[in-house]
């Protein structure tokens, strides 16, 4: 229970994206289709884009609680999440620029997920109890397009659900490694992008557990019956000085890196940066919907 399995999706090679964009009646699937009993994407929806207003950034909260542990003093550079690999590092001239919203890496749901139907922003509490999980309050705000001709256009109505466990490194609802958290809800939750294309959560830093890099789940719903999977990760510069904090330093020296996580993939990071409240970060991410 502690491994989650293999990628499900794969990467466009830039001669694939390059196709996409130079016809007009081209069409790729990108981890974004109907799913199955079993959640796994077989087909494209046959919903037609619409243009909504381009995305724009989103406001931190300023409603958003004090963060229960003190921010590192000087924070690490946020790392800037590269380019998708479907970008070749120098191209001939004449070519077709790559759409900066194309998707994302498709990967493992893995063990822990729960559909619990919970529609907030802020996911730190469980429901039942009102306790509030301990952690560095994060701000995760989910920019979400779809591709327009050569192009990306905000996509509103999506939904984006979170998840992942607390700075010791236990997920809610599940039993696992010996106990149970059966009943609880603490940082699971979900938003439907506005006009354009944002959800944004308040949560805190994830912790860890072994044989996993520190991570988020998260799953995209373009439409009512299409969903794409996968995991953010975090610099692991950034979550070594994070790490050397109450709650967190409680686990000790953690086990896995980005470099020896088998599900881990650069296009999957996300930028960190720190705030008068705790820490904020921004995922684009697109979606085929041809």
């Amino acid at each position: 229970m502690e491994h989650d399995d293999q990628q499900l999706g794969r990467i466009l090679s830039r001669r694939e994206v390059l196709a996409l964009f130079g016809s007009a009646s081209a069409a790729i699937i990108v981890g974004c289709g109907p799913t199955s009993s079993g959640g796994t994407p077989t087909s494209a929806p046959t919903s037609a884009p619409t243009t909504a207003p381009a995305a724009t950034a989103a406001p931190l909260p300023t409603d958003a609680p004090a963060p229960t542990v003190a921010a590192p003093t000087t924070a690490p550079a946020a790392t800037t999440a590269p380019a998708a690999t479907v970008a070749a590092t120098s191209a001939p001239a004449a070519v077709i620029a790559v759409p900066a919203c194309v998707v994302k890496p498709e990967v493992t749901e893995g063990p822990y997920y729960v559909d619990e139907g919970l529609d907030r922003s802020d996911i730190r509490s469980d429901p039942a109890t009102g306790a509030i999980s301990e952690g560095i309050p994060l701000v995760l705000t989910f920019n979400v397009a779809q591709i327009v001709g050569s192009g990306c256009s905000a996509l509103a109505g999506a939904k984006v659900e979170i998840w992942h466990c607390d700075a010791a490194g236990v997920y809610s609802d599940v039993v696992d490694r010996g106990s149970s958290t059966v009943g609880q809800k603490f940082l699971r939750g979900s938003q439907v992008t506005d006009a354009n294309g944002l959800a944004t959560f308040t949560t805190i830093y994830p912790g860890w557990y072994n044989g996993r890099a520190v991570h988020i789940h998260f799953k995209v719903h373009p439409t009512a019956n299409t969903v794409f999977t996968s995991q953010l990760f975090f610099d692991d510069a950034f979550s070594d000085q994070v790490f050397t904090q109450a709650p967190y330093a409680a686990q000790g020296q953690r086990t896995t890196l980005n470099s020896n996580d088998g599900i881990f993939k650069d296009e999957l990071l996300v930028p960190v940066t720190a705030t008068d409240q705790g820490y904020a970060a921004t995922f684009e991410i697109g979606m085929s919907m041809a």
